[in-house]
């Protein structure tokens, strides 16, 4: 009798184990990719650093439909604070030098996916040729979506789009060399500031020249920066990554919207 009671326990438990649902798996730790883009344009891209705006909203609904949040630099500060990465893969935009591109055809789309995106203004060149002028650059930054939180932001590209490192051989002394990069990085920042009302805490290096140079670091944090996006390929994997050594993905004309995959999954 005995014998028969342990067998049905083992015939109940066998049963039971296999009709209990396994726990769903925890999210994957993602990775975070800096896209840098720079023009867009209607038609046929003409150089390599314009990309069309039928190519730019592929990009978009590219990481609409495959769940890449998008988030901001302020979110990548908190990444580096918490040391922990974000659950899943998110993006972030951005753009370089204050082409009048992003306000008639990058600002209607980024609206409508409702993705944030920071812009690097070269300030000496603002309501020149084919730049924005500050009117824009003030709505745009004032624009608020309907929760509350303003989509767009601005970054310094220096004053004057000068090769940050490669202009040093030119001064007598590093006295001289660092008056230069204060004033690139300050006056930028003060002029950015002055027409939209909001620190301006992220750095991109015209040319990615000098990416990781202590002197541009040094400068960058007594002026007041937080962060500096470069040049350098790659996408931050962990949270012990270098704030002043952001890495990131050319959107370029040739550019695939698979390089985005592979850019989050180490390819």
């Amino acid at each position: 009798m005995n014998k028969i009671f342990i067998c049905l326990n083992i015939i109940t438990l066998a049963i039971t184990g296999c009709s209990k649902k396994s726990e769903p798996l925890p999210p994957a730790r993602g990775r975070v990719i800096v896209m840098m883009y720079h023009r867009i344009v209607t038609g046929e891209a003409t150089n390599i650093y314009e990309r069309s705006v039928a190519d730019f909203g592929e990009d978009l609904k590219y990481l609409k439909v495959n769940s890449i949040k998008v988030i901001s630099f302020s979110d990548i500060e908190n990444i580096s604070k918490t040391g922990k990465m974000p659950l899943g893969n998110t993006a972030v935009i951005t753009f370089d030098d204050g082409d009048y591109s992003w306000y008639s055809l990058a600002r209607p789309l980024l609206l409508q996916y409702q993705m944030k995106a920071t812009f690097f203004l070269w300030t000496s060149m603002i309501a020149r040729d084919s730049f924005l002028s500050w009117k824009e650059v003030e709505h745009m930054s004032h624009y608020t979506l309907p929760g509350g939180e303003k989509p767009f932001t601005f970054g310094s590209h220096t004053f004057s789009h000068q090769f940050l490192l490669g202009r040093k051989a030119g001064f007598s002394d590093d006295n001289e060399y660092n008056l230069f990069l204060d004033y690139e990085l300050r006056e930028s920042k003060n002029l950015i500031e002055a027409h939209t009302s909001v620190d301006v805490t992220t750095l991109a290096l015209p040319f990615g020249d000098g990416a990781g140079d202590p002197e541009i670091i040094a400068a960058a944090i007594r002026n007041g920066y937080r962060c500096i996006r470069t040049s350098v390929y790659g996408a931050i994997e962990s949270p012990d990554f270098n704030l002043f050594i952001i890495p990131s993905l050319p959107m370029l004309d040739n550019t695939s919207s698979d390089e985005i995959e592979n850019y989050l999954n180490g390819k």
